[in-house]
């Protein structure tokens, strides 16, 4: 992989971290990167350590934990505001990456962490794919 496709990488997982809320594709994402589908998916995929539809999924649910936490939202709304267009897909990725359901995730109480920093929080709330859940000094890097 050249230099210039890494940087075209990061700027297509940059307009997901942006963009997580729009109707994002592959093929579009390819596009922008000047790659096609299935190379921009494989190149992803070794730069980032998983699929651009994974990486999206996980921003999704990151900004759908958020909106939970404030309760004023309900599970379908934060569904369609995240940019998810099923219920159903959108309640299970988030089952599986954060452990409980949406609906259960919006009704306890989240006030434990409410002293802490928000880019402290973001750390430890988000949602994790690849293994085992990091806590403590295996989160942050620090012996």
């Amino acid at each position: 992989m050249t230099l210039e496709d890494l940087v075209r990488l990061r700027r297509a997982r940059d307009r997901m971290d942006r963009d997580y809320a729009e109707p994002l594709d592959v093929p579009a994402l390819a596009r922008d990167a000047l790659m096609s589908p299935g190379h921009f998916s494989r190149s992803f995929r070794a730069a980032f350590g998983e699929t651009p539809y994974s990486y999206l999924m996980t921003r999704r649910i990151e900004r759908a934990k958020a909106l939970l936490r404030r309760g004023d939202l309900t599970v379908t709304e934060v569904c369609f505001a995240v940019g998810c267009t099923s219920l159903g897909s959108f309640s299970s990725r988030f089952t599986e990456l954060v452990g409980e359901s949406p609906s259960s995730y919006r009704a306890r109480r989240h006030d434990e962490g409410a002293a802490i920093p928000a880019c402290i929080a973001k750390i430890h709330t988000r949602p994790v794919r690849n293994g085992p859940e990091r806590t403590g000094h295996e989160a942050t890097g620090q012996d």
